[in-house]
């Protein structure tokens, strides 16, 4: 081996390669307002949330209205459609949502039950 092999250390193998930041490349531009703008950082705009509004909690021990219906339609299938009534007329939370769609889901489906089996009832021949 010749001295020239010393002087150049062997290309590193790690993954990924060291890049520098891509700020510290170009300065950022200045601007005569006094603001700078950074490449790479996104900046939001508008009025800085600095509390967040801390949520009620959902009734029916934090289930929600929806789904407790859904749960006692299992036993009477009412609550299954007054779920329904609620998910189409009344103005709801958006966390309650799934609980009344379900509710819509299963009366749909404890409707078409009750048409097929009261359509082939009167089908047999006595």
């Amino acid at each position: 081996m010749s001295n020239e092999d010393d002087k150049f250390p062997p290309p590193e193998t790690t993954f990924p390669q060291h890049v520098p930041p891509p700020a510290s490349v170009e300065p950022p531009p200045y601007y005569s307002d006094g603001y700078q703008a950074v490449p790479g950082y996104p900046v939001a705009e508008g009025t800085p949330v600095t509390v967040r509004a801390r949520q009620r909690r959902l009734p029916c021990c934090g289930v929600g209205c929806g789904w407790c219906l859904f749960i006692l339609g299992f036993f009477l299938a009412i609550p299954w459609y007054v779920g329904t009534l609620i998910l189409l007329c009344v103005r709801i939370d958006y966390r309650e949502k799934p609980g009344f769609l379900a509710c819509s889901i299963a009366a749909a489906i404890t409707t078409v039950v009750a048409i097929i089996i009261a359509a082939t009832k009167g089908s047999r021949a006595s």
